[in-house]
């Protein structure tokens, strides 16, 4: 072969250094992002005028709201609403919107690259009634609101306990506005006047 034809035409080396607007993404990079948005679900019931939130346990014996990812084919409440089944035996109604967001950071210091943040999207559930179908070793449990807040704060770094006692006081202006509205709506019903017309003969 000469070392005229073995050349590569003039153009075709730097046709090879244009970036490519196809992007491959490493093995490593897919199993980073997969599970990188979760779902909650508060759990709270009102008993004589107060409110209770129902926690679970973590591996790590923290005291938590059921959580975890979003499954395939199912809405964001979807996923809440099963999460809290197996976590808790929750059976209730979960609200279609979410009401807040945290991030749940998974691997360590923020800094550290393998640190990923999981957006945890945070829907209210009013529980009807509990069932034993819960996975092992979640304890559920009522906690009213002053212990629920000491239950969130135990055993975490600030930032994180911080970011968990958010969602519950958001979750408590939720219920306080569902509450309130549905008062308002049974009291109008038995103020709401009303007038029998007889009919002409």
């Amino acid at each position: 072969m000469s070392a005229q034809s073995s050349r590569l035409p003039a153009g075709f080396a730097r046709a090879q250094a244009a970036p490519s607007p196809t992007r491959f993404v490493r093995l490593a990079e897919l199993r980073r992002r997969r599970g990188s948005e979760q779902v909650a679900a508060v759990c709270y019931r009102v008993r004589g005028g107060a409110i209770e939130f129902l926690l679970v346990q973590t591996r790590g014996q923290r005291w938590t709201f059921p959580k975890g990812s979003v499954e395939a084919g199912l809405t964001h409440a979807q996923s809440a609403a099963l999460e809290a089944f197996e976590e808790a035996g929750v059976h209730g109604r979960m609200e279609e919107l979410s009401f807040a967001q945290y991030v749940r950071r998974k691997g360590g210091d923020p800094d550290d690259p393998d640190c990923i943040e999981v957006v945890v999207n945070v829907h209210l559930c009013e529980v009807l009634r509990l069932s034993g179908a819960h996975e092992p070793g979640r304890n559920p449990s009522w906690f009213p609101v002053e212990k629920a807040r000491r239950r969130l704060k135990q055993d975490r770094a600030d930032v994180v306990a911080e970011e968990l006692l958010r969602v519950l006081e958001e979750a408590l202006v939720r219920i306080q506005q569902i509450h309130n509205r549905s008062r308002a709506t049974a009291l109008a019903l038995r103020r709401a006047p009303f007038t029998v017309i007889e009919g002409r003969r």
